[in-house]
């Protein structure tokens, strides 16, 4: 394992390789002053997109002038939400993506569409010359990440990813507790979602497209398919042309601690198992239970989701538990604990009792500190492109081993194995292609 100082070090790069960067980096706000605007635009305006911009207007020297969708439906019900909000119309109404990224009136693109869209919104919105924040994960491939992080730092923009997670502070305490080294050497950090609230989704017919929805634009660089309610709103995350199911979903969450409190990048070996278990027959492609294991020197990271069930580890349906010879520390959402090991009777630690969250939200204290950062020119943000990156292609590794079926090692180019080495990359349909950065 690498020391935390190598891990700092580290963090700073930018490269095709796994690397991370240090948390909660303050910022001033010198760089702006307290009566400028600052113009925003959301493309994908359903779902989290809708929810990251309303955290934005939360904020006073923020203004919505934009709204982009392929769903004119929805796009025309959020503009309504944000009149009612903000008491202004939103000034520009857009199927087309490419005409809000060119409105030289937008500081700041939200880009709120499924993975499969983000690594071309994000680079064009760079080019561009706005700032950005993208919903997690950053990309839908290895190679995506990749360019994103060179868009970034090549035109000098500031990107927050909406890992929110990372600036909610209790989960900060809990990392210093883990650093703290009490809980003695760790052995095993158990990773796992269990989400009973998603639904399997049933065999449905294709059907036509649903009128004002521009579907040809949706698919975007993704492989051509008839319209499939399955594949739009909210259940697209579980086909393999759009997304990768909870393992990228709720992993980019949920990984990047198990990484942040071992201080830690790139596994020497990854393997995963799972299947459609609880679902053989639904629509669904990804799997409905996974275990992957990465191993580390010493250690390993084991990641367990399953849809349909809420019976995860230590009575919740989600977190991480860092297990340590003296003790074991428990997290999710709602705040952390330390449970202690006892042998013969006896506990090796005192226990911490449930430490609950506070303070007033992570997306809202997240979208706070990418203001601020936006304002100093501090590209640091807490969910920084390069942690986003980092943690979408660490995501990706469990994937990658789960549809090969092998136990598979990475350099941080390649595997260095023909089958693993295709899913690096998604080839893109025509007119689209990935930009070359």
């Amino acid at each position: 394992m690498i020391t935390r100082r190598d891990f700092i070090r580290q963090a700073t790069l930018l490269s095709a390789g796994l690397t991370m960067s240090p948390f909660f980096i303050k910022a001033g706000n010198d760089a702006v002053g307290a009566n400028d605007k600052i113009h925003v635009g959301l493309i994908g305006c359903n779902g989290m997109g809708f929810e990251d911009l309303k955290a934005f207007l939360r904020n006073p020297e923020v203004e919505c002038i934009a709204l982009c969708d392929v769903d004119e439906n929805v796009m025309n019900n959020r503009a309504a939400e944000t009149e009612k909000i903000t008491g202004k119309k939103v000034k520009n109404l857009y199927k087309d993506w490419r005409k809000l990224i060119d409105n030289k009136d937008i500081d700041v693109v939200i880009i709120g569409t499924p993975d499969h869209w983000h690594c071309l919104l994000l680079a064009s919105a760079c080019e561009a010359g706005k700032d950005v924040y993208c919903e997690k994960p950053l990309g839908n491939s290895i190679e995506e990440c990749n360019i994103m992080v060179r868009a970034s730092e090549k035109y000098n923009k500031v990107v927050q990813v909406g890992q929110w997670q990372r600036s909610d502070p209790h989960w900060q305490d809990a990392m210093n507790f883990v650093h703290s080294g009490q809980l003695g050497k760790i052995r095993t950090v158990r990773v796992f979602s269990y989400q009973g609230w998603c639904p399997s989704i049933p065999v449905r017919p294709d059907e036509t497209v649903p009128a004002g929805v521009d579907y040809e634009m949706w698919l975007g660089p993704a492989p051509e398919r008839a319209f499939n309610r399955n594949r739009y709103h909210f259940t697209w995350r579980w086909f393999w042309d759009y997304a990768g199911g909870l393992m990228t979903d709720w992993g980019v969450h949920l990984l990047d601690y198990a990484l942040y409190g071992m201080n830690v990048t790139a596994p020497k070996s990854i393997m995963a198992s799972g299947g459609k278990f609880g679902y053989p027959d639904d629509a669904c492609e990804t799997p409905d239970l996974l275990q992957t294991v990465y191993t580390f020197d010493g250690f390993t990271v084991l990641w367990d989701h399953a849809i349909g069930i809420d019976d995860g580890a230590y009575g919740r349906n989600h977190g991480l538990g860092f297990v340590g010879e003296n003790g074991t520390l428990v997290i999710d959402r709602n705040g952390w604990e330390v449970i202690p090991e006892k042998v013969n009777g006896k506990a090796r630690m005192e226990a911490v009792p449930l430490k609950k969250q506070y303070g007033e939200g992570g997306l809202n204290l997240h979208v706070k500190n990418h203001l601020e950062c936006i304002k100093s020119r501090n590209r640091n943000c807490n969910a920084s492109i390069e942690i986003g990156a980092h943690i979408a292609k660490f995501s990706q590794l469990g994937n990658i081993a789960y549809r090969t079926g092998k136990k598979l090692t990475w350099d941080g180019k390649s595997f260095h194995d023909a089958e693993a080495d295709r899913y690096l990359c998604k080839e893109y349909r025509a007119p689209w292609s990935l930009p070359n950065i």
